[in-house]
């Protein structure tokens, strides 16, 4: 039935979903009812932890259409489940613009209130139902013709021209049609509820493992155990209480965020001419926004019509460099194309942003149409994404659930066991109740979340001091795994600002000398400098010069002054306010200027050399060029200046203008890791008036230009950086560069900071699309290498993660790197799709990447398995920052809120400290997984011998056991600072693996038998008895029991005080400690247990008391932990038992696992891209015969085992395929993408 297949919301968008209809069923719910009431509420909290059975066990399927309640699955790896209910609203229409549609037909004037009345009142006689639910802040609607709900963003949704936003809707709303559109979009604001601390509290509470910790403590209870029942519930109120208030926190500060500009008072164009004063509440798609002059902070995204603004944009992209935004174009070929956020986003005002000031037409206002509210705009997804964050997915949390079930499973066993047992010997029922419960709560520790999250708030804690800021500490641990990051380059391999290097005019068709110094007098007042002066996006704000860095330090070179002058001012250059530069006055000749005869040339001088920028037309990184149109004072006609990336200006002007050594020219200063930018310039028609200047397109006038030639600029790499890179390099973890920077400049970056090394080659995949019948092709460049060295073949040894490789290749063979550009990487992802991982294996440089591509690279590279980390300084990598499964943010601006670690130093040094912290946190949580998981198992041992005997361990043994040993331990043990440098090795991702395994069951094997060794033996003592409270085992001479009359002792209910139980607490408690010191590792990841001085203090403190306890006793604490005397030498004994038992254990896990069985089998974490290192380094075992690991891995299992991730699995298939990397000048066809084709270029 089609009633049982779900339909897909948001098909191909990040929060794609299935939905399914149900509609409220009442048996089922009299049922569930029954089934609450008799298992105390149990079930309604399961229903409340599944969402799918609640609402598959209360309601009964339907279409969606007749459906009142939806049950909503995500369709990406987590699979996670929701449950939202249907309302039902009344409207005059069916979707927000249908009365647009009608009010044309009708020919209707836009912005006609009594026209759109009437069609209103027509509406009203037939109002819709309409059915929609709300979930994640956004509202989806029913669509009768689609048979499924969707959701409306704005204006983009009817598909709505530049030219058609100008014509249809520049007149702005009636007050009718804005309401009637209200009841779709909703107010206009990123409503961020701050819930109430009693809802928090119930929803924290009702966590699972609270609940079971509740179960716990009421059973404590019932078994008079209040002391340790009082030390969970306490530690529960501090965990939950810190949660409450982190959580609140969190909350009051993203509401703060947004709600600083989330109700302004905004200038609304009603009609032609009418404006109304209103609140940005009200503001709905299709309104038009007046901008005031001195600036505001944008309540919506709307699209820019008239006039011209500066905004700093620092809240979205981390730049806090203002941008300039022009008017959407209204005629032209640009005016076509259909309105797309993305594409115009140089004429979208961003929600959020702040508008410094204007610039406007003469007595004209500058205005905007609204294009999105609310959630749907920029700043309300990227509060969307905060508010709803993806689950973390990592190995560790998963196979610790996994972990957990196994004792689940041990625990049930000894739950029937436990039964069975008293059954048999007619143990009353309420004791076999609670027996039995306790052995749940003794194998599944309530403790365990707190004391796995005490590493973590540590490990926070200790990167705050190092300058790093962490919004998502569970991500600390992930930080351990990473074996990639990608680095921006600009602001964070090198440094934020460019340096200009120097300047290189062309004439007559070549290049002159390089010049240092653009403001030297002979180039000052050329055409050149005129450029340099012009084509740029500066302004001033506040009497300081502002903009992009790039620019500034262009114009700066130049000794150029700019003015904004007043409206009085710009009456020599047509009605409009223009920015205008003018040369330095000292340019005129100093001797002149005392000459009362030359005093008026040089003014006519200056005035002659006076411009002012007509029409600017901005930056474009999908253009990669700026231009601008200027007239010089005095002039007739206008002149076009443009700047942009070298090749891309080059191709638009006559080729009789760019010099002959052009591409010899560019590429000697991009190797050198210039930054080099190409100026051109075109003298236009003296036709043409200012009006039609406003109206032309930029294709019209970038084009058929006279090159001018090119200015270098230098971009210093950070000092830090190299050190950094060549730290992660020998830590096997793999680095690479993510920038929109040119290519050239980039391998030069990567090779000077060692990214790439001097013996190493780069191969440029250049990719082109598909044309004129012809199939996408890549052609692969092998760059010069500038360092050639000739070796002699080496071995190099691939060592994968469940083998070890060997494998003769020659060093020119193995060490090679992919370059890709932003332009390849879209045509190699859409028509080569299977070579995408390949590349993606050995590709360093990505240059010229857009901000989307970056996002899209981490998806490339966690989808071949690997751990990427992503640094940037928060311009445009906040998708990336946000994708990957570590974004470290350089900038401490608001975007880095959508980065999960922010460092407050501007360097990539933060990038080790944050992959030690991560690695320490990592291991601290495996050593106190392994401990709690061995502390649960040896209580139940202990506990499950005694129940044999029908005893058990005390209260106050209990006691000693959970808070003086445990606790203590548990949260010391995490103490462990980092190891203070990177190791190639990296720590286990995952519990469920052979070294923790068998890790785990030796020390488990370890502690059963020493117990029962201990159980047994006691009871083969010659003065062994049942103990009595006149029993006087510390006194026997030979077999004779001497009673003291005088002992009057209370008789033993629970018969606790035994011979048994004395001997297991002795020799368990010392095994805690013993697995404890065994399990708490330093080196390589931490530091040496004995620098955690809390750690060590505790475990010689513990060790100390007991053995006094043991040797020694004292009847006071003998009476309180209900321990018995027992003979001198059977304590001696025990010490022997607890030496030998820690031997044991010490051998099996140091000497067995750590030395034998890790270097010779599990040989894991390795990677692809390990550092060559003296054999000596990876293999003390060398003295060792050839055939002792090779009998191992047989013994294990583990001989030539294939990889379990995918990137080392296609590194070892790489290494057999003679065809890749492709030869030099090879050429790849999209039609047969395996086999490359040779082709001389």
């Amino acid at each position: 039935m089609k009633t049982r297949e779900g339909k897909i919301l948001n098909q191909g968008l990040e929060d794609e979903m299935e939905v399914w209809g149900y509609q409220p069923c009442l048996w089922k719910r009299i049922l569930v009812g029954v089934g609450a009431v008799c298992s105390g509420g149990l079930l309604l909290l399961l229903l409340y932890w599944l969402p799918e059975w609640g609402v598959k066990g209360t309601c009964t399927h339907t279409s969606l259409r007749d459906a009142h309640t939806l049950l909503l699955r995500t369709t990406d790896e987590f699979r996670q489940w929701f449950r939202a209910k249907v309302h039902v609203m009344s409207a005059p229409g069916r979707k927000p613009f249908d009365s647009l549609d009608l009010q044309s037909t009708a020919q209707l004037p836009n912005g006609d209130g009594d026209g759109i009345s009437a069609v209103h009142e027509e509406h009203h006689g037939k109002s819709c139902q309409i059915h929609f639910f709300t979930h994640h802040s956004t509202k989806y609607y029913w669509n009768d013709m689609i048979q499924n709900f969707e959701f409306y963003k704005g204006l983009e949704d009817v598909k709505v021209s530049c030219a058609n936003i100008h014509s249809d809707h520049g007149s702005g709303l009636s007050k009718t049609l804005q309401d009637y559109r209200r009841l779709f979009f909703g107010e206009n604001e990123i409503a961020v509820r701050v819930p109430s601390l009693f809802k928090l509290l119930i929803k924290e509470v009702l966590n699972p493992f609270y609940i079971f910790q509740l179960f716990s403590v009421i059973l404590w209870s019932a078994e008079d155990y209040y002391y340790y029942a009082t030390a969970i519930v306490f530690m529960s109120v501090i965990s939950i209480a810190t949660s409450l208030y982190t959580i609140k926190k969190q909350y009051v500060m993203l509401h703060d965020m947004v709600a600083t500009h989330s109700v302004v008072r905004v200038s609304v164009c009603r009609g032609d001419k009418d404006i109304d004063q209103a609140m940005s509440t009200d503001l709905v798609p299709g309104d038009v926004i007046i901008i005031p002059a001195n600036g505001m902070i944008m309540p919506c995204d709307a699209a820019l019509t008239h006039g011209t603004c500066i905004v700093n944009e620092s809240m979205l992209t981390g730049e806090s460099v203002p941008v300039t935004k022009t008017s959407l174009p209204s005629s032209g070929e640009d005016a076509a194309w259909s309105y797309d956020m993305e594409e115009h986003k140089r004429h979208t005002l961003f929600c959020g942003t702040h508008v410094i000031q204007t610039r406007f037409y003469a007595g004209e206002l500058v205005k905007a149409v609204v294009v999105r509210t609310g959630f749907s705009t920029e700043k309300g997804q990227l509060v969307r994404s905060i508010l709803y964050p993806k689950p973390t997915d990592f190995k560790l949390y998963r196979d610790a659930y996994l972990f957990l079930l196994c004792l689940v499973g041990v625990a049930g066993i000894g739950f029937i066991y436990t039964i069975v047992l008293s059954i048999m010997n007619k143990v009353p029922a309420k004791t076999i109740i609670i027996e039995s419960l306790d052995i749940i709560t003794i194998t599944v520790p309530p403790a365990l979340p707190a004391a796995m999250t005490a590493g973590i708030v540590y490990a926070q804690r200790r990167l705050k001091r190092v300058g790093i800021f962490c919004i998502s500490p569970q991500r600390i641990n992930m930080c351990g795994q990473l074996n990639l990051v990608c680095f921006d380059k600009t602001g964070t391999l090198t440094e934020d600002g460019l340096d200009l290097w120097g300047v290189q005019t062309a004439e007559d068709g070549s290049f002159s000398p390089p010049e240092s110094d653009a403001a030297k007098e002979s180039l000052v007042n050329s055409t050149f400098v005129a450029c340099m002066a012009t084509c740029h996006s500066l302004t001033k704000i506040e009497g300081e010069l502002s903009g992009d860095p790039l620019d500034l330090k262009m114009f700066n070179a130049t000794g150029w002054i700019l003015e904004e002058p007043t409206e009085e001012e710009t009456a020599l250059h047509n009605p409009i306010m223009p920015t205008v530069v003018r040369p330095p006055k000292h340019s005129v000749p100093e001797a002149n200027q005392n000459n009362p005869l030359t005093q008026n040339m040089e003014l006519s001088e200056i005035s002659a050399c006076e411009i002012g920028i007509v029409r600017q037309f901005p930056f474009s990184s999908a253009l990669q060029r700026m231009s601008v149109v200027v007239r010089r004072l005095g002039e007739r006609h206008m002149n076009a200046y443009m700047k942009g990336a070298p090749e891309v200006v080059a191709s638009l002007c006559k080729q009789h203008t760019v010099p002959e050594s052009f591409t010899e020219t560019l590429e000697t200063y991009t190797r050198q890791g210039f930054r080099v930018i190409a100026l051109a310039h075109r003298q236009l028609e003296s036709k043409l008036s200012w009006h039609k200047v406003q109206s032309l397109s930029r294709d019209l006038i970038e084009t058929n230009m006279d090159f001018l030639g090119l200015i270098i600029m230098q971009n210093k790499i950070k000092e830090e950086t190299a050190g950094v890179l060549c730290e992660l390099r020998q830590a096997n973890i793999r680095t690479l560069m993510v920038t929109g920077d040119n290519m050239l400049t980039a391998i030069s970056v990567a090779r000077d900071c060692g990214m790439v090394r001097a013996h190493e080659r780069v191969i440029i995949a250049d990719a082109a699309p598909p044309k004129d019948f012809h199939p996408a092709t890549i052609t692969w460049h092998y760059t010069e290498n500038p360092a050639q060295t000739n070796k002699d073949n080496e071995t190099v040894e691939i060592n994968l993660e469940d083998g070890i490789y060997d494998k003769q290749v020659t060093q020119q063979e193995q060490s090679y790197h992919f370059a890709v550009t932003g332009r390849a990487f879209a045509v190699i992802t859409e028509h080569f799709p299977e070579l995408v991982p390949k590349i993606a294996l050995r590709a360093s440089v990505f240059a010229r990447m857009a901000p989307d591509q970056k996002t899209q690279l981490v998806e490339v590279l966690q989808s071949i398995d690997y751990t990427v980390g992503m640094c940037g300084d928060g311009a445009n990598d906040c998708g990336a920052l946000k994708r990957a499964h570590s974004g470290i943010s350089l900038s401490e601006l608001e975007a880095s809120v959508a980065s999960p670690f922010t460092s407050s130093t501007s360097n990539i040094s933060c990038v080790p400290n944050l992959i030690r912290e991560g690695r320490a946190a990592l291991i601290t949580s495996f050593c106190v997984f392994k401990f709690m998981a061995l502390y649960s198992i040896i209580q139940y041992l202990s506990v499950t011998l005694l129940y044999s005997i029908l005893s058990n361990l005390g209260d106050f043994q209990f006691l000693f056991i959970d808070i003086a040993i445990i606790l203590i331990i548990a949260f010391t043990m995490s103490l462990n600072p980092a190891w203070k440098e990177l190791v190639w090795r990296r720590p286990p991702s995952s519990l469920i693996s052979g070294p923790l395994l068998f890790s785990v069951l030796t020390q488990i094997l370890t502690c059963l038998t020493f117990q029962v060794l201990a159980f047994l033996l006691v009871r083969q003592q010659s003065w062994y008895e049942t103990w009595t409270p006149q029993s006087d085992a510390c006194n026997v001479s030979g077999s004779s029991v001497v009673h003291n009359p005088n002992v009057t002792s209370p008789h033993d209910h629970k018969n606790i005080r035994n011979y048994e139980n004395t001997t297991l607490f002795y020799v368990s408690s010392f095994q805690y400690l013993a697995v404890a010191i065994i399990f708490s590792k330093g080196k390589p990841f931490r530091q040496p247990s004995y620098k955690n001085w809390p750690f060590m203090l505790s475990c010689i403190g513990l060790y100390t008391f007991l053995l006094l306890i043991m040797l020694y006793p004292v009847p006071a604490i003998d009476s309180f932990l209900e321990i018995v005397c027992v003979p001198h030498d059977w304590r001696v004994t025990l010490v022997i038992i607890v030496i030998v038992n820690a031997a044991v254990s010490f051998m099996l896990e140091i000497l067995i696992l750590d030395i034998i069985l890790r270097r010779l089998v599990f040989r894991c974490n390795q990677g692809v891209n390990r550092p060559t290192e003296p054999p000596s380094a990876d293999t003390p075992q060398m003295t060792n015969d050839r055939w002792s690991p090779a009998f191992l891995s047989w013994l294990f299992c583990r001989k030539n085992k294939p990889p379990r991730v995918r990137y080392m699995h296609l590194a070892l298939e790489l290494q057999d395929d003679a065809e890749w990397p492709p030869r030099p000048s090879a050429v790849t066809y999209a039609s047969d993408p395996q086999s490359p084709l040779s082709a001389p270029l």
